[in-house]
């Protein structure tokens, strides 16, 4: 017998992985940030198996999903921390108009005509939406809720949602003893699915009375659930709630005993030292929205100072409605150049930072942390790879720099989100397109708004 044909006794056997990438850049994201190149990833149960050298992985495991990424860079999937899925049925309607002209003569009036069938709809155009452009979770607030949870279920994203709650009716749910009741359903149904979870999701202070505001907080510390609000996104709510109250809006809501490490601060624009300093102590978690904050002219939130004194800070898009797009990319680019030019000073805030509050303070503001956010061996296998060979894209000195300042959306390949593979080069594998613009666009005209 010759030697090749002999049983290889000392031959270790390979172990078995549902999905395999090789040969591109690994960013993990880690607490070390550690980088492989070439890298390699090995997803196995919905789970990282093992991520390091490709050569490495290569040799330790096989798959029948085996993906050459050579020219490409592999990272966890971007979290869109604050959002309103459904809110793409609205792009581009009443632009260029101030916060509350546009809420309360625009945004209002044409949601008291949607049902739950268009808020289906409209979600899974947001869902596409992410998914090519790298986001593979989302918070959401919105009406119509349990129709956000079933498009994302369909569509394969991981998604934080909740039931919007205000003092006066709602076209989903009425009156708001109705709403508080739906919002406890809503956590019953989802409760334990790997990829839907619920928050309770009080508006914000000035549609919400004290009253509303502390059973929501109720509900959260009993259920253990996030407790998601709009808050101080401009200096007209601060002199409102100043008025109404004779606090500024942290300060009332530290009065009502809110502030904690369960609640998710959305926006967080015209806050003073006092108000930073009660939300770092109380562990408080903020979104930050530049672009949307941008366009209705809301101001700059002090994203450094919050960072500075330990605040967990992540990233959304906001609605299509102020933003207009669900774009991370677009969104961590202006992040990072914004507070540039705010302090005038260009090591404020690095690409590095714009990237992890993507990523990992995403996860770790929504109540995933330890979960996803990192390409971590026993983290879920959230990730997206993007391919670097592009014009725009060469040379390649620091791949984060890149990610920041130079990649879009259109520059993402693949999607991994709970180990399932839901984009492949660019198709998508969980959502018809056609069906999706079809029903769209069939709303736009029932509007007489667009088409």
């Amino acid at each position: 017998m010759r030697e090749a044909d002999r049983p290889q006794k000392n031959r270790a056997r390979k172990e078995k992985a549902d999905i395999l990438f090789l040969n591109g850049i690994v960013l993990t994201l880690d607490s070390a940030s550690n980088t492989f190149n070439p890298g390699g990833i090995a997803i196995r149960r919905g789970k990282i198996e093992s991520a390091g050298p490709s050569d490495e992985i290569q040799s330790a495991f096989e798959s029948s999903e085996t993906l050459d990424i050579s020219g490409c860079v592999a990272l966890p999937g971007l979290i869109n921390a604050h959002t309103h899925a459904a809110m793409t049925l609205f792009r581009g309607l009443a632009d260029d108009l101030p916060l509350m002209d546009w809420l309360q003569g625009h945004i209002f009036p044409a949601e008291k005509n949607l049902n739950e069938e268009w808020v289906y709809w409209g979600t899974m155009l947001a869902c596409a939406e992410m998914i090519l452009s790298g986001t593979t979770a989302f918070c959401d607030m919105y009406l119509f809720e349990h129709k956000v949870a079933e498009a994302a279920k369909r569509a394969g994203m991981r998604a934080l949602v909740g039931e919007v709650l205000y003092d006066f009716p709602s076209p989903a749910y009425g009156e708001i003893e109705n709403g508080l009741r739906h919002t406890e359903l809503l956590i019953d149904r989802w409760l334990g699915d790997p990829l839907v979870s619920i928050a309770i999701e009080p508006h914000a202070l000035y549609t919400c009375s004290p009253d509303l505001l502390k059973k929501c907080h109720e509900i959260s510390v009993r259920r253990e659930a996030p407790l998601v609000v709009h808050l101080s996104e401009n200096e007209a709510e601060v002199e409102q709630t100043l008025s109404m109250y004779g606090r500024r809006p942290v300060a009332h809501l530290e009065a009502l005993g809110l502030l904690g490490p369960r609640l998710v601060a959305d926006h967080c624009v015209a806050l003073n030292e006092t108000d930073i300093g009660m939300l770092a102590r109380n562990q408080v978690k903020v979104v930050h929205n530049p672009e949307s904050n941008m366009k209705l002219a809301s101001g700059i939130a002090p994203v450094p100072r919050l960072l500075e004194s330990g605040v967990t800070v992540a990233l959304g898009t906001d609605g299509c409605a102020s933003n207009n797009n669900l774009d991370m990319f677009g969104e961590m680019n202006t992040c990072a150049k914004l507070h540039k030019a705010a302090a005038l000073d260009p090591t404020v805030l690095s690409a590095e930072t714009a990237l992890k509050m993507a990523t990992g303070s995403g996860a770790r503001a929504l109540g995933w942390e330890g979960l996803t956010g990192q390409i971590t061996p026993g983290m879920l296998a959230d990730l997206i790879v993007v391919d670097f060979r592009k014009p725009h894209l060469t040379p390649v000195y620091n791949p984060v720099s890149h990610l920041v300042y130079a990649a879009g959306a259109a520059d993402v390949r693949h999607s991994v989100i709970g180990g399932r593979l839901v984009m492949k080069d660019r198709t998508l594998l969980t959502l018809d397109l056609e069906e999706i613009f079809g029903h769209v666009r069939e709303f736009a005209k029932k509007t007489g708004a667009g088409s």
